[in-house]
């Protein structure tokens, strides 16, 4: 089955750092554009990093200077590094594979990510 699962989501204090995970099931990463998304209650799902498959990478402004998005290709994984979290971090984060040249995508069931005391 064709599949994205993130992981790494939890409960963190403010200040503190999580890295999110994305990993493929059935296919490869490499043709790929990755997304991550974020869905914080009550608002609507945005986009907050995303990564090209060559590489080259964008940020949500909220986001910028604090997260890292990357990818291993031989690994089939993306990862997000969350650093200095507050709470207007805390979400639902979802990632998400868009194909290249094609229309084949993907979303993950999401990993939650609480920033309290």
């Amino acid at each position: 089955q064709m599949q994205v699962t993130e992981s790494g989501g939890g409960l963190v204090q403010p200040g503190g750092s999580l890295r999110l995970s994305c990993v493929t099931s059935g296919f490869s990463f490499r043709n790929f554009d990755v997304k991550w998304y974020r869905q914080a209650p009550g608002k609507q799902r945005e986009p907050v990093a995303t990564i090209s498959t060559a590489g080259l990478t964008t940020y949500v402004d909220s986001v910028k200077g604090r997260f890292t998005i990357s990818r291993d290709n031989t690994k089939d994984t993306v990862y997000l590094q969350m650093n200095s979290l507050t709470a207007e971090d805390t979400a639902v984060y979802y990632c998400y594979a868009r194909r290249r040249f094609g229309s084949q995508e993907f979303w993950g069931q999401g990993t939650p990510v609480t920033i309290s005391l």
